[in-house]
């Protein structure tokens, strides 16, 4: 794998495109607008939404990074799979990741949805820690991306696509609850954190898990994956949602939400990752806990959310190059290892 193709060069894929060349990779990036800022690749419109268009793109390359919105993903996971290349994205929308698991059965290349933070390297760390037990019987993955200097009483800012927040506030969450495989309503399960020193609460939303639950299932007492707010967030979205009826008018409540509460360039993502139980006898906890800042990449002050994702992508495409994971059929998050993602190029960025 030496070319690769970057669908989307918002604030995630114009990183992930400036990191995969200096990776070694041959970067063709494409958007539907040129770059106001000169790029170390070329760089082309495409219409995304074309099969006929994405057809002599992908005859030309080895692999395509989709930092796309989740809804176009179906669409160009079937164009990479009828031009036998390899796969990735960030999605966390369940439903496309089901799709892609079809194609993955006769796939020539790798189809590797889910590479962000949530789903993806979260998804590494958690396997990580069940690997440290004999027996685990819990598993919780906590992950917030939220403004560095919070102000009102929502205290958030849209760095990531509202179509992707909506998409995981209102759509239902898988978990293991004692051994059983079930669904559960997302902006519930409430519980409080501390981080630093920093009081955050976390509720169920939909997606983060991947894959876990299939493969973990029989394996792990109990599983779930919940998003970090400051406290009080949970309550006002669900009156937003729920009382005011919003969840009925997702589109439109992603343009409030964002006008509302723009982007930031101070931003702050937290990781909280656990698990319990037992070896040699004894009940044991492991934590894995990250304070991530925005910090300097490929020239210029990359926030928070958009490096980590990027670099968890990145790394990601760089062990299957490498040969380190397989080369073809689907991969879960979870197969991959932790020690080997924080040793490439691009994944020591987390150390």
């Amino acid at each position: 794998m030496k070319s690769i193709a970057v669908l989307g060069l918002g604030k995630v894929g114009d990183l992930a495109a400036r990191l995969l060349d200096q990776s070694g990779f041959a970067v063709r990036g494409f958007d539907l607008r040129l770059p106001l800022e000169a790029t170390p690749f070329p760089v082309a419109t495409l219409d995304v939404g074309s099969p006929a268009a994405l057809r002599p793109v992908f005859a030309e390359v080895d692999a395509v990074l989709s930092c796309l919105p989740y809804h176009l993903n179906k669409g160009i996971a079937a164009a990479a799979h009828a031009a036998g290349i390899h796969y990735f994205d960030l999605t966390e929308d369940v439903p496309t990741t089901a799709s892609i698991i079809e194609l993955a059965k006769t796939s020539k290349g790798l189809m590797a949805p889910q590479c962000g933070l949530a789903p993806g390297f979260v998804g590494i760390v958690g396997a990580s820690l069940v690997e440290q037990f004999e027996h685990c019987r819990a598993l919780r993955m906590r992950v917030g991306a939220l403004p560095q200097h919070p102000t009102g009483l929502m205290g958030y800012a849209f760095n990531w696509s509202s179509e992707g927040v909506v998409n995981e506030y209102l759509n239902d969450c898988e978990v293991i609850e004692n051994g059983v495989h079930k669904w559960v309503s997302p902006m519930e399960w409430l519980e409080t954190l501390y981080i630093d020193g920093v009081k955050l609460e976390a509720f169920t939303t939909s997606g983060g898990l991947g894959t876990m639950c299939e493969t973990y299932l029989g394996k792990v007492d109990n599983i779930d994956y919940k998003t970090m707010r400051y406290p009080g967030h949970m309550e006002l979205m669900n009156f937003f949602f729920h009382e005011l009826l919003m969840r009925d008018r997702r589109a439109i409540a992603g343009e409030i939400l964002t006008h509302a509460k723009p982007p930031v360039d101070d931003d702050v993502v937290y990781i909280h990752v656990s698990a319990e139980g037992s070896r040699g006898g004894r009940l044991l906890r492991k934590e894995f806990v990250r304070v991530l800042r925005p910090i300097e990449i490929a020239g210029a002050t990359r926030t928070a959310i958009s490096w980590t994702t990027s670099a968890s992508a990145v790394a990601v495409i760089e062990m299957v190059r490498d040969g380190v994971l397989p080369n073809q059929g689907f991969l879960k998050q979870e197969m991959i290892p932790l020690s080997a993602f924080m040793a490439t190029r691009t994944g020591r960025l987390y150390g």
